[in-house]
């Protein structure tokens, strides 16, 4: 199996959601240096890669089961499980190195977010929070960061005495609520698919209309997280904040007009990010 079938296997282009809040959180830790930086990227992408292997793995017989996802590489059987757990294998190591080179409290935590990997995929077959569950797997990364940072410091004090709170605990819920909103939205691709096969998403429960007022709402959410966060105190990120919202909310109520919601939402959540770091740094 060469690069771009891996590559194309645990969806690349999605890490693009979570790196600009691994960076976000490594900045609020400091002036991380550019090894710091090297090393926190090997363990986000390790993470990231985890996280989907462990979903495709544990997801093989949905995928199979749903036209739109029927020709992935496991449900399809153009991957062996032995490949794929043996990727599984090489991105865990890439996120315990990553962790190990940048201090010993990163490392002893690393199994927080391998946990919430593995429990992920179970949670759409018992609950439509779901969502927020997957929510929670990449709200982990700006802590992961930051505490790749801090805690050579401050060593488990950056944990138990609260260095965490506010500002990183803000950053970490609003990361959660944003990949819910979005999350809600990707779903309405499958609703039909989910309610024969008893899969229980937020719009397979609710319906479309539903789906809709509350992704909306979250993305509210999202932004108060966000305000009240503020890492530094300044009107750039604030501000950054502010317009990546509205621009949210007008993609998903004006999503009948679009002529590809998905991909148009797709775009929109990937920028929000983006924006948000350019907002912080910019300060």
């Amino acid at each position: 199996m060469g690069m771009k079938e891996i590559l194309e296997f645990v969806k690349i282009e999605h890490t693009l959601f979570s790196l600009p809040f691994v960076f976000i959180g490594a900045w609020i830790a400091g002036e991380p240096t550019a090894i710091q930086l090297v090393w926190i990227l090997v363990a986000a992408v390790g993470a990231r890669g985890l996280a989907m292997a462990l979903n495709r793995i544990i997801d093989r017989e949905i995928d199979s089961n749903n036209p739109r996802t029927s020709n992935r590489h496991l449900a399809s059987g153009s991957m062996s499980m032995k490949t794929a757990w043996s990727l599984c294998t090489l991105f865990l190591g890439m996120l315990l190195i990553g962790a190990w080179q940048l201090n010993a409290v990163a490392l002893a935590m690393s199994w927080l977010p391998v946990l919430a990997f593995v429990i992920y995929p179970y949670t759409k077959r018992i609950t439509w929070a779901c969502h927020l569950w997957l929510g929670l797997c990449l709200g982990l990364a700006p802590a992961g960061a930051w505490l790749g940072i801090v805690g050579g410091d401050l060593g488990w004090s950056a944990i138990t005495d609260w260095h965490w709170y506010p500002t990183i605990f803000w950053i970490c819920l609003g990361v959660m609520f944003w990949i819910a909103a979005f999350d809600l939205n990707y779903a309405l691709m499958d609703i039909e698919n989910d309610r024969e096969h008893n899969i229980q998403s937020f719009p397979a429960r609710f319906g479309e209309q539903h789906t809709l007022r509350t992704s909306v709402q979250l993305t509210l959410i999202w932004f108060a997280c966000f305000a009240i966060a503020d890492p530094i105190d300044e009107f750039s990120f604030l501000g950054a904040a502010l317009i990546m919202s509205l621009v949210n909310i007008g993609v998903i109520i004006g999503q009948k007009k679009l002529n590809d919601f998905q991909k148009t939402f797709f775009y929109t959540s990937v920028l929000t990010g983006w924006v948000l770091l350019g907002g912080l740094i910019a300060a």
